[in-house]
Order: C-alpha cells, then sequence, then structure tokens
C-alpha cells in the first residue's frame, strides 16, 4: 500500500490527529477520525438507507471528521481526479 499523505486536522493537538490520505494503489480515501459516541454509533446503525440494511456492517466502521478538514477531502478527491495535484 502506497499512502500519500494530504493532511491533519490543523488544529489537532498532542493527543489527537483526524487526517487525510490517498492510497493511489487501492483507489481509496484513508480518512482517520474520532470515534462516535456510543449514541451517535447506534443512531447511524439504526438509520435504515434506501438499498441498504440497517446496522454498521463488520469490517466498517463510523468516524468523526471535523468539518474543518473539507478542504483536506477535496484536495484527496482532486489527487484522484488530477494525478498532478501534489
Amino acid at each position: 500500500m502506497s499512502l500519500q499523505f494530504i493532511g491533519i486536522d490543523p488544529q489537532t493537538g498532542d493527543d489527537e490527529s483526524p487526517t487525510v490520505w490517498v492510497d493511489r494503489d487501492a483507489q481509496e480515501l484513508v480518512l482517520q477520525g474520532w470515534k462516535p459516541s456510543a449514541e451517535l454509533e447506534a443512531e447511524c446503525a439504526a438509520t435504515e438507507v434506501p438499498g441498504h440494511g440497517k446496522g454498521i456492517p463488520d469490517g466498517e466502521a463510523v468516524i468523526r471528521i471535523p468539518a474543518r478538514m473539507v478542504d483536506m477531502i477535496r484536495e484527496a478527491c482532486d489527487a484522484f481526479e488530477r494525478p498532478d495535484v501534489r
């Protein structure tokens, strides 16, 4: 796996580090974020989305990313669409 670092939460402290990477080999965005509260995770699991059942499948996780990182996520998307970015 070859991760391309895109950015880290600019307000990160020593104990937190929400981060965005691109994995070009797998063609995936890799996001590190905060674990949700039990209440939020339960709410996500209970929400039924058309075409999908309720619950969070094994191998998947709910994470939280601060809104201030939207530009980094856009940059990661651009990295796939325009290889000259970063």
